[in-house]
């Protein structure tokens, strides 16, 4: 309500300029009221880039007064518009930091989140960025519990928990990938697989990460010398069941049953 309430207060000052004499003296001139009009003005015009050119000398200038928090607010929203995602998010940050009670503190706090989320880079890539996105929304959701924009938040940290089970599952891929390559692999894929179902139980990638366990261990029991091989068909037989009780309609289903027909013949459980 009040970020729409903004907008339309915008859309209310929009002014007409005479020419560019018009404009070009109000660039030039100290008078920092008739600049930030103007700025308001080519923001409802969807001129973003120049308004926040004039915002950022007005930010300073207005702290402290009545149009302070109004004038960084505007400036965040120019790079939100512009996907200048780090930008939007200092912005932001500064908006909700420097006015803790203001009237734009709450959807400036959500959008440095939602900023900082779109900002996360590919998940192979350094993890850090989205870690700072995940504790800026937690951070919002903890502050506001009851806020319009909770629902959204908490789709945004599960979505950011998945890409960094999305990169342990990667890792955990390349390892069973790698075999017994300079090592003993599989057991560094299951490690890691297992990890990511502990540390987010939630994900949507456990029906993959649990296949991918189950894969690694039907693999390493194949590979493995002879007085160990026994044991780590029956591990695999009962990872089997354990896939089986969680996915019983898994579309990998047909894959499980052929790791547990060729697994039971070494342990004599037949189904």
């Amino acid at each position: 309500m009040r970020r729409c309430a903004f907008l339309s207060v915008l859309t209310i000052l929009l002014v007409s300029l005479s020419g560019c004499g018009g404009y070009n003296a109000i660039i030039k001139s100290s008078d920092y009221d008739a600049k930030y009009e103007l700025a308001k003005n080519m923001y409802v015009e969807g001129r973003y880039s120049n308004a926040s050119s004039i915002l950022e000398e007005c930010v300073m200038i207005m702290r402290g007064t009545s149009k302070g928090e109004e004038s960084v607010y505007l400036l965040a929203n120019c790079y939100y518009k512009m996907k200048d995602w780090l930008m939007a998010s200092q912005y932001f940050k500064n908006c909700y930091s420097m006015y803790t009670n203001g009237i734009y503190s709450e959807d400036a706090r959500f959008l440095a989140g939602e900023s900082l989320y779109y900002d996360t880079p590919d998940p192979r890539l350094d993890p850090s960025s989205t870690y700072g996105a995940i504790n800026e929304l937690q951070d919002f959701i903890e502050q506001y519990p009851y806020s319009k924009y909770v629902n959204r938040a908490n789709e945004l940290v599960y979505a950011l928990y998945d890409r960094l089970v999305e990169k342990e599952m990667r890792s955990a891929t390349l390892y069973y990938n790698m075999g017994n390559y300079l090592g003993n692999n599989y057991r560094s894929g299951i490690i890691t697989a297992e990890n990511a179902l502990k540390t987010f139980p939630y994900t949507k990638y456990r029906e993959e990460l649990s296949m991918l366990i189950l894969r690694c261990k039907f693999k390493m029991a194949q590979e493995s010398v002879q007085d160990k091989m026994l044991d780590r068909y029956r591990d695999t037989v009962d990872e089997y069941y354990a896939f089986k009780n969680d996915f019983p309609d898994s579309k990998y289903m047909k894959e499980a049953d052929r790791i547990f027909a060729v697994s039971s013949k070494h342990t004599g459980n037949q189904q």
